[in-house]
């Protein structure tokens, strides 16, 4: 909160300057940055720079796709799989504890996901050289919240896919 203020301060004092020209702002998203790929090593249990993460919109939902970056690295492979898995089952749930965790917020689509969980199925499927969570839904809110989730996964992680 405190360093909020300061940015806020800061920034607000060059308010011709766009937000991003900040020098504050740029630092502070770099700590967001590095804080989001320590908390997700810690929650994935995989390091993020040996794995290429995907979060890609569909007409009727959408797919989480993470994969090795080395065809020889067996044990992050396992370790994805193993956590695609658990994705899966937790989502079905209405569980989204692991991305509330990694990015120290609740995620946009989050509470409309976890309200329309009946309507939302996910399924895990294996890749040569990771795993994908397809996420389908025929409910408009629903689909709504699972595209609102991925955009927002594409933004913080930077993965430059699609967005709409």
């Amino acid at each position: 909160m405190k360093t909020i203020l300061i940015v806020a301060l800061f920034c607000g004092t060059v308010a011709a300057q766009e937000m991003t020209s900040c020098p504050m702002h740029q630092e502070m998203k770099s700590d967001h940055r590095a804080d989001v790929e320590r908390h997700g090593d810690e929650a994935m249990g995989f390091p993020h720079d040996k794995t290429t993460h995907h979060f890609r919109l569909s007409p009727d939902g959408g797919v989480i796709e993470v994969s090795v970056n080395d065809p020889k690295d067996k044990e992050n492979l396992s370790t994805i799989r193993m956590h695609l898995k658990h994705i899966m089952t937790l989502f079905a749930d209405g569980n989204f504890s692991i991305p509330m965790l990694v990015h120290s917020e609740v995620l946009p689509g989050v509470t409309e996901m976890t309200d329309r969980k009946a309507d939302i199925t996910y399924t895990f499927e294996e890749l040569p050289a990771g795993g994908r969570v397809r996420i389908v839904t025929k409910n408009r809110d629903a689909l709504n919240a699972v595209h609102d989730f991925l955009n927002f996964q594409i933004q913080e992680h930077q993965t430059r896919d699609k967005v709409d």
